[in-house]
Parts: C-alpha cells; structure tokens; sequence
C-alpha cells in the first residue's frame, strides 16, 4: 500500500496518507498573540482544509491529540472543541499539558482521520 506525502519538509509533512488513514501533524495557530479560544479556532480551522485536502472531514476524525501549554486553558478549549465537533461524531481523544514549541502557542492539535 502506498504512503502519500503533502506539505512536505525536511522535518515533517503535514499529511501523510496510508491506505485510507489520513494522518496530520500538529497544528498551531497562526496569531500568536490570540488567546486560547482562538488559538483553537484557527487550529480547528486549519484541520479542516488539510483533512478536505486529503479528501476527508471532521466528521471521519478517528483521534485527536490535544497538547495545551497549560492545563489552565482546558475549560476555554473545550468551548470552543465541543462548539467545533459534530453530534454524534466525537473522535477518541487525549488532551495534555506540555511545553509547546514557542512559549507563545497555547493550544496544538493532531489527528487522525479516515478518508471520507
């Protein structure tokens, strides 16, 4: 079976097809001077062109990672997750606090989806 590159770097691409799997690499948000709230929307937004690129959608979303620079911002997240996810839809799903890449991130998000 072969494997699909998009968006590729030396470092990572940010999706990678397998078969009908459509992997993405964390996404983060482009201001990073917002808040959380839309930090996450941006971030939401991005997995939604990238998993359409790949020819799925967030209602084939399989997991999410959730990585948030402090667990503090769990609450304002979610808001924003739950308001974002289909009913009935909902992937299996880890939310984690880390240290980000950039002190300014505050959220990053990983999934995994199927391929519509």
């Amino acid at each position: 079976m072969s494997i699909t590159r998009h968006h590729t770097g030396q470092r990572m691409s940010q999706i990678v097809i397998h078969g009908d799997t459509v992997y993405l690499a964390g996404q983060v948000a482009d201001d990073r001077d917002a808040d959380v709230e839309t930090q996450t929307q941006q971030v939401l937004a991005k997995i939604e062109r990238l998993l359409d690129e790949a020819g799925s959608s967030k209602s084939q979303i399989l997991s999410a990672q959730v990585w948030l620079a402090s667990i503090g911002h769990f609450a304002r997240m979610n808001e924003v997750w739950d308001a974002w996810v289909l009913e009935g839809a909902a992937p299996a799903r880890a939310c984690i606090e880390a240290r980000l890449a950039s002190p300014d991130l505050l959220v990053e998000i990983g999934v995994i989806a199927a391929r519509a």
